[in-house]
């Protein structure tokens, strides 16, 4: 099962029958919207973690352990990136996306994000809190798309701005994205 589903991944990938995690298709990927903003530059940052794309995240940084940020590297931003903006949420939540956190005007020069930390302004997310808020799916398993957007201006938004202020926010100032996904379900 496991090696048909290696062959099949590429060929979903290919046809843009999956998501890329950022936010537009494989297929789709010129077209904008507030939703699904873009890069205006070819470049490709990287986006790491201690869990590999696709696998669980450890309990550890869920509702289920300590609730923490996970530890994150950052590579390849663009050199006349102004700021950096990190938003991570959970698409499988059936009222809509649930934001897990938002932080904006991440300096350019970033490139490690120790566990527990924020690197730069937190704002509001969907638990109402201006921090880091784990994965806590009320049910099966679920999705958390970590999104890095590099930015050709820092944002200067206050810390009650959302995620749709800073999607609006962005528009037309995106230089280079990139996503990390990771699951997990509650035991």
């Amino acid at each position: 099962m496991q090696r048909f589903l290696t062959l099949l991944l590429p060929a979903l990938l290919i046809c843009g029958c999956v998501s890329n995690g950022l936010g537009y298709s494989a297929s789709n990927s010129s077209k904008k919207s507030i939703a699904n903003p873009e890069p205006s530059h070819s470049f490709t940052m990287k986006l790491t973690s201690i869990f590999e794309e696709g696998d669980v995240i450890p309990s550890r940084y869920t509702c289920d352990g300590k609730d923490m940020s996970p530890p994150l590297s950052i590579s390849d931003v663009p050199d006349d990136t102004q700021s950096l903006v990190l938003i991570v949420d959970d698409p499988d939540v059936p009222s809509g996306a649930w934001v897990h956190w938002v932080v904006v005007d991440i300096s350019p020069g970033v490139r490690e994000i120790a566990e527990n930390t924020s690197p730069g302004v937190d704002l509001t997310n969907s638990f109402k809190r201006t921090k880091y808020g784990g994965p806590c799916p009320p049910s099966g398993v679920h999705r958390y798309f970590f999104k890095l957007y590099a930015l050709d201006k820092k944002l200067t938004l206050s810390s009650t701005s959302t995620k749709t202020d800073v999607e609006v926010a962005m528009q037309g100032h995106i230089m280079a994205q990139a996503g990390l996904m990771g699951r997990y379900q509650r035991s």
